[in-house]
């Protein structure tokens, strides 16, 4: 168990790092326009959702990258490494035209919803603005997943704090006018995390074409397009972006719910999901690191090994989670001053009710964070394994069914915020548990990704 435990480490410490640069963009430029009111601090949320909404089926298609990459590896078919990231490629390139023709449609889901005007004139210009971008996070998608599926993670660990390094001057720049930067405001905080976004990119390339990665994988060398590999990525990599896909509609409808309440409640949502991004954001890189893991060793036939890399990122996730637990439930107060300051809520009667409600919701969120990490990790090491299709199947089936239950709640039997709030909670539990009595199962491993053949 030791040499798995030391093998998850140096995946998942670098990508954990990554992940958390990634929760420092999201968590500043939220804070950032949270002092420009509450609003900003809404729309910020739901206009950022909805844009990864949008571009979230193409993420998690062109990111299954990283598991048909570990499996080649895995197999010591490195010549095949390579031109599965250029397929990855060229499926971004398919995908940013038609995000670009799709995204007026978000801005009439707002009207549908029952969002004040206001409020949708600043999410809307926030979801515009980082859709011309959106090119970027997809082919970020199928680099990271080359350095994932080989195990040289820190690559992305560079990159993304790169990406972090110019992303929040970026921000103080253009959100606030500072340096002799216009004050674009809520445009500015969109055009700072694009340029963020592009950064990464371009050192994930760089790393990609380098000496190293040209000796071993031959990645200098453009591939053509492969119409079985694509057809392999698609196959196996659809179903997790279709899940990726309807799993972040299904939370961005919920959370469009929530803010059909009022400013107040979507502002209190808002601080609760910042703060419980800082829970969940990092576990995305240990579930990044299994199916990493999970992966090479179904491609070398270690099912034994696999099953044993899967509890030991269990149980490392769960220290993580255990530590976010208490401090949800013992300093949610402070938490939430952070973007509701104490000056601020002695100047507006409406910003206390906000407060009390953002407490609650944290400490509430603080409950649900072991499942959390139990339903991230044995869905990576489901997919490393090949069943998309059947995480994908449950995933996408409760957080619709969690969906139209909020729909009914919030519109028809007119339920409190925190008694949604509630029934939240104990979704992401059913989750966590479904996830792993599928993993328990074994039925994962009769899926055949690649055929293991022998090297000549």
């Amino acid at each position: 168990m030791g040499f798995l435990l030391k093998e998850l480490l140096s995946i998942a410490i670098p990508m954990v790092i990554s992940q958390v640069s990634d929760t420092v963009m999201l968590f500043f430029d939220r804070l950032m326009l949270s002092r420009l009111g509450e609003l900003h601090l809404a729309a910020a949320m739901s206009g950022g959702l909805s844009q990864f909404t949008l571009t979230s089926f193409f993420v998690g298609m062109v990111g299954y990258v990283n598991a048909m990459t570990a499996q080649y590896f895995g197999a010591r078919r490195t010549d095949q490494c390579a031109p599965v990231v250029y397929q990855g490629i060229y499926l971004s390139l398919v995908a940013y035209p038609i995000l670009l023709f799709l995204s007026p449609l978000m801005k009439t889901a707002f009207i549908l919803l029952g969002h004040g005007e206001d409020q949708i004139s600043l999410e809307y210009t926030y979801f515009r603005v980082l859709m011309y971008g959106s090119l970027f996070p997809i082919i970020r998608s199928a680099f990271t997943g080359f350095f994932l599926g080989i195990g040289k993670t820190r690559v992305v660990m560079v990159a993304n704090l790169v990406g972090m390094a110019v992303n929040l001057p970026a921000n103080y720049a253009l959100i606030y006018g500072n340096w002799g930067f216009p004050a674009w405001g809520i445009t500015g905080a969109a055009l700072g995390t694009i340029l963020g976004s592009f950064s990464t990119v371009v050192i994930l390339v760089l790393a990609f074409l380098g000496f190293s990665y040209r000796a071993s994988f031959q990645t200098q060398r453009i591939r053509p397009l492969d119409v079985p590999l694509l057809a392999k990525l698609m196959r196996y990599g659809g179903p997790a972006g279709g899940e990726l896909f309807l799993n972040v509609t299904a939370f961005n409808f919920f959370v469009l719910l929530m803010h059909s309440y009022g400013p107040e409640v979507a502002a209190a949502v808002t601080v609760a999901f910042n703060w419980d991004l800082v829970a969940f954001i990092p576990m995305l890189g240990i579930g990044d690191a299994v199916t990493s893991m999970v992966g090479r060793r179904v491609g070398a036939g270690k099912y034994i090994e696999a099953r044993r890399a899967t509890y030991t990122a269990l149980a490392t996730a769960w220290i993580y989670s255990a530590s976010m637990m208490v401090l949800f439930l013992i300093a949610s107060p402070q938490l939430v001053q952070v973007f509701v300051p104490p000056d601020y809520l002695s100047s507006r009667g409406s910003a206390i009710d906000t407060f009390s409600l953002a407490v609650f919701m944290l400490r509430l969120a603080g409950l649900y964070t072991l499942a959390d990490s139990a339903q991230i990790v044995f869905s990576g090491a489901l997919r490393g394994g090949g069943d998309t299709r059947t995480v994908m199947y449950i995933s996408v089936g409760l957080h619709w069914v969690y969906s139209f239950l909020s729909l009914a709640m919030i519109k028809h039997w007119n339920y409190s915020p925190s008694a949604v709030w509630i029934t939240f909670i104990l979704f992401v539990m059913v989750l966590g548990i479904s996830m792993y009595l599928r993993f328990r199962s074994g039925r994962w491993q009769g899926i055949e990704v690649i055929k293991r053949e022998p090297v000549i």
